[in-house]
């Protein structure tokens, strides 16, 4: 009897809860995180709000995107990631964003409210009160998920693909990917855009231009415990930082507090040298990474263990393949996502942080599928094309050892960790790098036996330790973190990050993209005699049987500018320096030019890269790129030519010298080389810098024909450079006087060459004069003045394709 009560007390307080709205009782109905329902006859969902102004973390992303690299807009990508909360205002609930850049940590309450009242918050969305049953309150959540959360049309607009605007008429909600589980709740909706396509990159991808759709994904998730520990961010450990405003701290201390971003990570013995983990971080591959990709990347992504283990853990890092009922945008998984699109690109490590705490909740790569296949063009220039399959395949191991690395680079970004571009110099000592396929010359023949790195590096162990390593209680934290960045750089150790790294803007010499080697110039010189090699030995070869001619030049494009990243690597010796990201005691490098030694033979390498001898194309060569092949046209990764159909070698030229003349003409570049000059009177100048290229281009005579015209190509670069330089907003007033004397010496130089012309020279003598027009346009209207570019340069970043961090590769 008893049991038959139960029973039925537990069916009427089912039927009870059940029926708590009246709009809701024949819904398809949702248990979890939050509860909610589908009406399908409206294709509506109504949410039950039970949990007012309490906080819970916001994402949004895009489920399945548009496929080109140039739009941008991927399979997987994470959008924003916001704390918010439900307040009640009238008759209404409103989805609020909290500011958490400006706060007031303190027991204060008033100090507190005085914070969040000086800054605005953001009221997301409003949504009208449908029901409500004492503290549980019943909205329509359909308008709030059917809208371009994603910014959609907005990016598209901005890619110049076409205005679009989102046809509801054509969108409705994506339930196979609507879930509740405990401690979050997804929701996934079809939202289709019309417009009219403006360029080419929206029209490649999809089947009608006009009506783009794409599935965007959003989730409501239970924000963590309040036991995980912030770990303070030190500018030299290689870690990703997030940074705050606190109010509350006492004047004598710094406002701005900094800290890492990191997953939750602790021993179940902190006492112990080694120690399992508390809850390992595993980490899930996409089942649609086809083999033998997918235990490549299994693999290289599983090198992070040994980094764990050498910071005490046992473990504590796993890799899986994703299991199939598992969904990868669920924010229970970390995962590495296999993705697709039309030209290749940058692959992605992101992650879902706690904006409070740095805390990363989720970690999620992006990974390019093309990627693989333009490091198997590469070992093809290199070896020439292969039969062998599998592991008897040269060229396919190369390319999956970069798929390894690219592995471990990504999912390094979503473990908190920011490049490290100071690797190579320190012996490959990071997957954080961007790595150059090293290649050398054994026996006179190409060798890509080392071609990539295998294992975790050295600084990424310190990377990991300053991150994750677990400190016993006894254990000054502050001065153990300290010990281990001191005790790196005792070894030796660099660490330095994007922006000092780049080719343009940057000026670091030891912190370079795409490079090998301890000295970029003498790497380059390497490089081009392997390049040189590589070129000599290249033929038909290099194509498969039945492949048409036309492969064999796009095969060409990446041996011929194989020694590009080499160049942007070298390019920052002219008026580098060499410093640190140094903190008082540490005794780093603080900042000191580079040696001037090595500076000129830096442009010396430099000025080998735009010799006739190196940009000159072999007449054998060019006998075998004929016209391109019906349906097998030009692309942005071909050759560009001025002939019309036929193959232009003083174009690619034109394209390779601008790579290195626009790098040395820098601007900035210009006006360190002033300064620097000012300060240490042997470094190099830059009226040096000037009359070096001169000397290599203007003033070098050739007698066979295909060289000279090749000879003018160049020289007409470094014209269109030198002028743009001179005119340039961004130039100081030194760097525009010293151009403009150099500019006018060569002027002179040109009329005094004049009278001692022959007949001989007839030809010389007409480009001489279009030189001396262009300069004395220039000089009477320098305001008129516009630089003709070269053709650019096919792409090839990264390598293996066309912006990190997060970082991305």
């Amino acid at each position: 009897m008893r049991k038959i009560l139960l029973v039925a007390i537990l069916f009427v307080s089912q039927q009870l809860i059940s029926q708590t709205f009246q709009k809701t009782k024949d819904l398809q109905q949702f248990k979890g995180y939050f509860n909610f329902y589908y009406e399908e006859s409206n294709d509506k969902i109504f949410i039950e709000i039970n949990n007012l102004n309490e906080e819970f973390l916001y994402v949004n992303s895009l489920a399945a995107g548009i496929g080109s690299n140039d739009i941008g807009l991927d399979r997987g990508q994470l959008g924003n990631t916001a704390v918010v909360k439900f307040i009640k205002a009238g008759n209404k609930l409103l989805l609020i964003q909290p500011n958490q850049n400006y706060r007031a940590i303190t027991d204060n309450i008033e100090e507190k409210k005085s914070v969040e009242e000086a800054f605005a918050q953001s009221v997301l969305f409003g949504f009208p009160i449908e029901e409500q049953t004492k503290n549980t309150y019943l909205i329509d959540v359909s308008k709030f998920f059917l809208r371009d959360a994603h910014n959609v049309s907005t990016r598209l607009q901005s890619a110049k693909q076409g205005n679009y605007k989102l046809d509801l008429s054509k969108s409705a909600f994506f339930m196979e990917r609507t879930k509740a589980f405990p401690k979050n709740v997804e929701f996934e909706a079809i939202l289709t855009f019309e417009g009219d396509a403006k360029d080419g990159f929206i029209r490649s991808v999809t089947p009608n231009s006009s009506l783009v759709t794409v599935r965007q994904h959003h989730s409501f998730i239970e924000l963590p415990d309040n036991n995980y520990k912030m770990r303070k961010f030190d500018p030299r450990s290689g870690a990703i930082g997030f940074s705050y405003l606190d109010y509350a701290t006492p004047i004598e201390e710094s406002i701005k507090k900094r800290f890492i971003i990191r997953h939750r990570l602790e021993k179940k013995d902190p006492n112990a040298a080694i120690s399992e983990a508390k809850e390992p971080i595993i980490y899930y591959l996409d089942r649609g990474a086809p083999e033998p990709v997918k235990s490549a990347l299994l693999e290289g992504g599983s090198w992070w263990n040994e980094a764990f283990e050498a910071a005490g853990y046992k473990n504590a890092f796993q890799f899986k393949v994703l299991p199939e009922d598992a969904d990868p945008l669920d924010i229970r998984y970390n995962v590495v996502q296999w993705v697709h699109r039309s030209t290749r690109g940058w692959s992605y490590g992101a992650s879902v942080v706690d904006p409070r705490t740095g805390e990363i909740l989720k970690g999620h790569v992006s990974l390019g599928s093309l990627r693989i296949r333009q490091d198997y063009l590469i070992a093809q220039a290199l070896l020439g094309a292969s039969e062998k399959t599998g592991d008897e395949n040269p060229l396919l191991q190369l390319a999956l050892a970069r798929i390894r690395q690219l592995s471990a680079h990504e999912i390094g970004h979503t473990l908190g960790f920011t490049h490290n571009f100071a690797a190579s110099y320190n012996n490959r000592s990071s997957v954080m790098d961007y790595p150059h396929p090293f290649v050398k010359l054994t026996n006179n023949k190409i060798d890509i036996s080392e071609a990539y790195d295998t294992g975790i590096g050295d600084w990424d162990k310190i990377t990991v330790a300053y991150s994750y390593q677990d400190f016993p209680e006894n254990v000054n934290e502050e001065t153990a973190l300290n010990n281990i960045i001191e005790n790196a750089i005792e070894k030796g150790m660099k660490f330095i990050a994007d922006s000092d790294a780049r080719a343009k803007g940057g000026a670091h010499i030891y912190a370079h993209l795409w490079d090998n080697g301890t000295n970029p110039a003498k790497e380059l010189d390497r490089v081009l005699k392997v390049r040189a090699t590589a070129i000599n030995n290249f033929s038909e070869k290099n194509i498969n049987k039945n492949e048409p001619y036309s492969v064999l030049e796009d095969v060409f494009v990446p041996l011929y500018f194989f020694h590009r990243y080499q160049v942007e690597a070298t390019s920052k010796m002219i008026g580098g320096l060499d410093y640190s990201y140094a903190v008082k005691g540490d005794n780093q490098t603080i900042i000191k030019p580079i040696d001037a030694t090595i500076e000129k033979e830096a442009l010396h390498s430099l000025l080998n890269t735009i010799s006739v001898e190196t940009l000159k194309i072999p007449t054998n060569l060019l006998e075998l790129f004929p016209p391109r092949a019906y349906n097998f046209n030009r692309s942005r990764e071909s050759f560009s030519s001025k002939n019309g159909v036929a193959f232009d070698a003083l174009n690619a030229a034109s394209t390779a010298s601008e790579l290195v003349v626009d790098l040395l003409f820098n601007a900035e570049r210009a006006s360190r080389m002033v300064q620097q000059k000012a300060l240490f009177n042997k470094q190099l100048g830059l009226d040096e810098m000037i009359n070096a290229v001169f000397e290599s281009t203007f003033k070098k005579k050739h007698e066979n024909t295909y060289e000279n015209e090749i000879q003018q190509s160049i020289n007409a670069v470094v014209l269109q450079n030198l002028l743009e330089l001179c005119s340039n907003s961004n130039a100081s007033f030194q760097v525009k006087s010293i151009t403009l004397a150099k500019v006018k010496e060569l002027k002179n130089w040109f009329y005094q060459k004049r009278d001692k012309k022959t007949k001989k020279d007839s030809l010389i003598i007409m480009y001489e004069e279009g030189y001396i027009n262009l300069i004395n346009n220039f000089l009477t209207h320098p305001e008129q003045f516009k630089k003709v570019s070269s053709p650019k340069i096919p792409d090839g970043s990264p390598i293996g394709s066309f912006s990190c961090a997060s970082g991305h590769l």
